[in-house]
């Protein structure tokens, strides 16, 4: 990767539905070079994927609580993330080190909504043996820019 390449993930952070010409521009690249170096971002899996940041509590899920977990055996743990990737409301799963073993970030319509979901489903998840919910109060810097 050189330092067009990485004005071109800039450039597409900022906004990925950016035109090639509009790209091309902020790059100093033609369309053509510039939907080349995009091809070969995509296919080298530095760019994952184009998705849309949608507003949760405008849909009805203005909850929002990192799930501290706890699972007993290391073997527990493939069963526990296919569970948790099957819950549309975990947004993401991340295995830690220490007292934890993983860290969810959940969204949930109310209290009641997040407290059946961490006692019927987190909670019942093969190897469980504790968890920890923390409300988040405030987003003040919530995104994924690299």
């Amino acid at each position: 990767m050189d330092r067009t390449d990485y004005a071109l993930l800039e450039a597409l952070q900022e906004d990925a539905r950016s035109s090639l010409a509009e790209l091309g521009r902020k790059i100093g690249l033609s369309i053509s070079a510039t939907n080349e170096r995009v091809k070969k971002l995509v296919a080298g899996g530095v760019v994952r994927g184009w998705h849309v940041r949608l507003e949760a509590h405008r849909l009805g899920y203005p909850v929002l609580a990192m799930v501290n977990v706890a699972i007993d055996r290391g073997e527990n743990g493939p069963g526990f993330v296919a569970a948790m990737q099957a819950l549309p409301e975990v947004q993401e799963c991340h295995q830690v080190d220490g007292t934890w073993s993983y860290v969810l970030k959940v969204r949930a319509r109310d209290a009641m909504h997040l407290d059946s979901l961490v006692a019927r489903q987190i909670r019942a998840a093969a190897g469980v043996t504790g968890t920890q919910t923390v409300p988040v109060v405030a987003s003040p810097k919530d995104g994924a820019y690299i």
